[in-house]
């Protein structure tokens, strides 16, 4: 799961390096070189290409696109870790819609921890005033929809292979943005190209081994590591786009790491 932080955090960093080219532009081509890849390996270690539930696949796919797609707009719309801060309300989420979901156990002292990582979330978040409303709920719905897709991972531990369900988001996903891109098409040039590559490249390498995380640990376990993402996106929007943010924001990094470490050690005691 850090893994699959890291290099979230760097596909996070390459969007924001092409804000001239919609969102949905830079989902075709992610979700055009994830498809290929997925197929290509899944062809050559002779899995069957479109699984077995195909019905809980599809909606791995529909549910991943729809938090894909707005975590992206937000994340050229405003700054780089207002935006992963706001995704990053999906722990909670997850670990809210895994007791329905997946009927995950959670212990009572858990909601205490992740209360104490949300507060961490809202200083970090320092009510920026880059950030209004609309961005804020579309921040919001892509932590929904991303916590309905790690669950649907979940109910998909024992009858999928990692990259089959990998395959289907971009299965999803292509068509949808192939239309959309239509009617907003902006033709990339020179280093585009490049970086539309490498966003392809980290975005797949991430997919990978957060599935893996979640097909094989505890939902609210895994969900909560992904916090460190917070940190990942404040350093690389300090070193890379000169983001600036106060003194609360480290405390927010404080309470962001005390929750998570907090809630880790309620499954492995020591």
């Amino acid at each position: 799961m850090i893994l699959a932080g890291i290099f979230f955090a760097l596909m996070n960093v390459s969007v924001k390096y092409v804000p001239h080219i919609p969102a949905i532009e830079i989902i075709l081509f992610r979700s055009l070189f994830s498809l290929v890849f997925s197929y290509s390996v899944l062809k050559r270690q002779n899995v069957k290409v479109f699984g077995n539930n195909k019905k809980l696949l599809v909606l791995r796919g529909v549910v991943g696109s729809v938090g894909l797609i707005s975590f992206f707009y937000t994340l050229q719309k405003i700054p780089l870790a207002s935006a992963v801060t706001l995704q990053y309300l999906s722990p909670i989420l997850t670990t809210i819609l895994g007791i329905f979901l997946v009927r995950e156990k959670v212990k009572p002292i858990q909601f205490l921890f992740f209360g104490i990582s949300f507060l961490g979330v809202v200083l970090v978040q320092g009510f920026d005033t880059r950030v209004n409303l609309l961005y804020a709920s579309i921040g919001f719905i892509s932590a929904l929809f991303s916590g309905l897709a790690y669950n649907v991972i979940r109910k998909l531990k024992n009858t999928e292979h990692p990259l089959v369900i990998i395959f289907y988001f971009p299965l999803v996903t292509l068509p949808i943005a192939i239309l959309i891109s239509f009617f907003t098409w902006v033709q990339p040039e020179g280093w585009d190209w490049g970086i539309l590559l490498w966003i392809g490249i980290c975005t797949q390498t991430a997919q990978y081994f957060m599935t893996v995380a979640y097909q094989n640990a505890n939902v609210s376990k895994i969900s909560s590591l992904s916090y460190l993402g917070v940190f990942y996106a404040l350093i690389f929007g300090f070193f890379f786009f000169g983001e600036a943010y106060t003194l609360m924001a480290y405390v927010g990094m404080a309470l962001l790491l005390l929750g998570v470490v907090l809630n880790y050690r309620v499954k492995n005691p020591a």
